[in-house]
């Protein structure tokens, strides 16, 4: 399998830095390509223009957009890593999202609408946030996130959702230990994952 890793955090030294090398590592080791897109270290723009907007007259999307299209064109799953910001994602991944996944990527013109363009190809999101994991659950934070980003884009899409993986509690005191266990975690995650598709492409058809 092909993965991209779309990091969406301007710390290099962040944790979410440390969960995306560790995606990075942990597919790498099990035979599987990956490529990492760091949003930020790219200085990605994440405003879309008017003219990529799709219009009767015509639209088109911009060189960086094209360009981040054809390095994406071949990926078999996507792994968003992000911080919760005000319960969202940072904007520079909403941006991405809107921008990449828009019209001509992630789906197309169909008759009455649109239709997907990303069918059977994987979501998995691992964020991170500082308040406790108890109060984004029981909040419902991550249930509405998930229901407005992951979900929406992955039917609109046509991806297949993996895993959501939210880790809470992660402060600039926050233990070697328990940073460890996260990124164990994570490395449980993949793995799982991994395994899974492996097994079903050795189906038979």
């Amino acid at each position: 399998m092909r993965h991209a890793v779309i990091l969406a955090h301007p710390k290099s030294a962040s944790f979410c830095a440390a969960i995306a090398r560790t995606c990075v590592e942990t597919l790498t080791s099990l035979g599987d390509e990956v490529i990492l897109r760091d949003l930020y270290e790219m200085a990605f723009d994440p405003c879309m223009k008017a003219s990529e907007l799709p219009a009767d007259t015509g639209f088109a999307a911009g060189p960086d957009v094209v360009a981040e299209r054809q390095l994406l064109a071949d990926i078999d799953s996507f792994i968003f890593v992000y911080p919760f910001w005000f319960n969202a994602p940072p904007a520079i991944l909403k941006g991405y999202v809107d921008r990449v996944f828009c019209m001509g990527f992630g789906y197309g013109p169909a008759f009455g609408g649109t239709e997907p363009l990303l069918v059977g190809k994987c979501l998995t999101s691992f964020s991170t946030s500082g308040a406790p994991q108890h109060w984004v659950n029981s909040t419902g934070a991550l249930k509405t996130l998930m229901a407005v980003f992951d979900l929406h884009l992955a039917g609109v899409c046509g991806l297949v959702v993996e895993d959501h993986r939210h880790f809470g509690s992660i402060l600039s005191n926050l233990t070697q230990e328990a940073g460890d266990d996260i990124l164990s975690d994570v490395r449980t995650t993949l793995t799982a994952f991994s395994n899974r598709s492996r097994a079903s492409l050795r189906k038979p058809t």
